[in-house]
């Protein structure tokens, strides 16, 4: 019984256990269903925490750049406030110029409308500030023509030019008042400096007079030579140009195409250099627009980089301050070619660089107009009276090469004017051609050359020799065939034919007052042998067609005056 007893105790004992088990579980069942729901909330949560940091970071990027850029940086409000302009502004400037141009173009924002004000400060300070350092720097140009304007242009304002582009977009008044300062001082420089130099030069050509006189009446004694010294300057690779301190020197004299040569130089590389810097600095902000459009690389496309001279043995000219025009120049293209291009963007672009072409050639103009003047002057007084023949055509021979180097610089106003100065000096030329081959028919006409023959080592001497003018003939068709180096040239050589046949019926005129066949003959052909031996022996370039040619006629002459000495001896022999 006692046995029943203690298993019963047991039975209620395991029961009890089982119970608290039950409530233990039971409690245990509804905290894990507590912090299920506790997991699950939280889950929630996270999800939607990395929902909201995903969002945060896709405007953290562009929220930093529009702060970034609608705000200036305490450094560059601090250079721009109270540094002076130097060279470390360039950068600074466009850095500057990009954080104004994006706050415009943020105007709905509300912070980008509160710092406006701040932006729109800070560009009138720059403004203001970059007006005063280009005013400085054009001040030397205005005050001393001793200036280098090359080392000026080059070194100094071609590498602030950015400075001056922000101006131009963003305070055009401002880039324009500059403008006209530059073109101000500029007009004032060169027209100072030439003045000076074409008043040296006309002291220089008055001390040496020389005037054109008829191939008949000349008595210079140069004019029975060639001088090749004088022939070269018809080239730009020749002789020194004079220098304006020469005329202080009394006794220093020039010929009038050396003093020619100098000034169509000088103005030259003055007038090309200028222009080259003109466009380059003062170039429009509408054609880079319109590059950019097409992705077109302005300093490859429209400004390319070109030798002042082809040759760079050629020693360099200086200009009237002294200053070397610089080794190389910007030339501006005439067209730009961009493959895939529509042909809008194409005609666009053509109209941008025409419109610079024509600012550029505007602004060039008003500079330069003094120069025009005063070498056009200096050119008339070449002209008035006219110079003698050679002289003239060693003239023109420059101006043509002058055209073509200026051609090579692309300098359209430049050439323009170059060509009038060649087109004025061809009628004069003409002109004086004219005269000389009047002046031979009417010397055959009058008989004015009425000799007294003698002989002594085969030349004949007489009163009003002929062998002066058929010497200043041989010079003259010498000069022009080193002068001129095609074979077809209508104005040179049909003017030395007419004079040659007007002197082939001089000399036969001439020689009819001997009288006596043989006599005749013979002073013909030693007349002709005279010619021969001066065209063979004085002619540099023998091998020009021009001068095969005239050799050729005469010593038909030549031949044929001697087959009558022949025939006339023989005749006399046989009676």
């Amino acid at each position: 019984m006692a046995q029943y007893v203690e298993l019963h105790n047991q039975v209620e004992t395991s029961v009890r256990l089982l119970n608290s088990l039950e409530t233990f579980l039971s409690t245990f069942q509804k905290d894990l269903s507590a912090v299920s729901g506790q997991i699950s909330d939280l889950q929630d949560r996270s999800k939607d925490i990395e929902s909201r940091l995903k969002s945060r970071r896709r405007i953290e990027k562009p929220l930093s750049n529009l702060i970034t850029d609608i705000t200036v940086p305490p450094h560059l409000a601090t250079r721009i406030l109270d540094s002076d302009v130097d060279e470390s502004w360039i950068l600074s400037i466009e850095e500057f110029e990009r954080r104004l141009v994006i706050s415009k173009g943020r105007s709905r924002v509300k912070a980008a409308r509160d710092l406006g004000e701040v932006m729109e400060g800070l560009r009138i300070v720059a403004a203001t500030k970059i007006r005063a350092f280009f005013i400085a720097l054009f001040q030397p140009i205005r005050t001393n023509v001793t200036t280098n304007m090359q080392v000026m242009q080059t070194s100094v304002l071609l590498k602030y030019r950015p400075l001056f582009s922000f101006l131009h977009r963003q305070a055009p008044n401002v880039a324009h008042e500059l403008q006209r300062s530059y073109i101000a001082a500029a007009r004032v420089y060169y027209e100072t400096g030439f003045r000076r130099y074409a008043r040296s030069l006309t002291w220089i050509k008055s001390r040496t007079v020389e005037k054109f006189e008829p191939i008949v009446s000349s008595e210079r004694e140069r004019d029975v030579v060639v001088d090749s010294n004088r022939l070269e300057h018809a080239k730009i690779e020749g002789p020194s140009v004079t220098l304006a301190y020469m005329a202080d020197d009394k006794t220093h004299k020039s010929p009038i195409e050396a003093l020619a040569r100098s000034l169509l130089l000088v103005f030259m590389d003055n007038a090309t250099a200028e222009y080259a810097f003109v466009g380059a600095f003062f170039a429009s902000e509408t054609l880079r627009d319109a590059a950019q459009d097409l992705d077109v690389d302005l300093d490859n496309a429209l400004l390319s980089p070109s030798l002042l001279s082809p040759d760079p043995r050629v020693e360099r000219r200086m200009s009237i301050a002294g200053s070397d025009r610089g080794a190389r120049h910007r030339q501006r293209a005439a067209s730009v070619i961009s493959a895939g291009a529509s042909g809008t963007q194409l005609q666009a672009l053509a109209t941008a660089v025409k419109e610079d072409q024509a600012s550029t050639d505007a602004i060039w103009k008003q500079i330069m107009d003094p120069v025009l003047e005063y070498t056009q002057t200096f050119f008339n007084s070449v002209l008035d009276p006219p110079p003698p023949v050679v002289p003239l055509l060693t003239i023109i021979r420059l101006t043509e090469s002058v055209m073509t180097e200026v051609q090579k610089r692309a300098c359209p106003p430049v050439e323009s004017f170059v060509f009038t100065l060649r087109l004025k000096m061809w009628p004069v030329f003409q002109k004086a051609m004219t005269e000389n081959i009047e002046t031979l028919k009417k010397s055959r006409r009058r008989r004015v050359y009425r000799v007294f023959y003698k002989w002594d080592d085969r030349r004949m001497v007489g009163r009003n020799s002929l062998a002066n003018i058929y010497k200043r003939y041989i010079a003259m068709f010498n000069s022009f065939v080193i002068l001129t180096a095609q074979a077809e040239e209508t104005m040179i050589f049909a003017n030395l034919l007419r004079m040659q046949q007007e002197l082939a019926k001089l000399i036969t005129r001439h020689t009819d007052q001997a009288g006596d066949p043989i006599a005749k003959a013979t002073a013909q052909s030693t007349i002709y042998e005279s010619l021969l031996h001066g065209l063979s022996q004085d002619t540099p370039s023998s091998a020009h067609p021009k001068a095969q040619q005239e050799i050729a006629y005469w010593s038909k002459l030549q031949e044929d005056a001697r087959r009558k000495i022949v025939a006339r001896n023989q005749l006399k022999s046989r009676r």
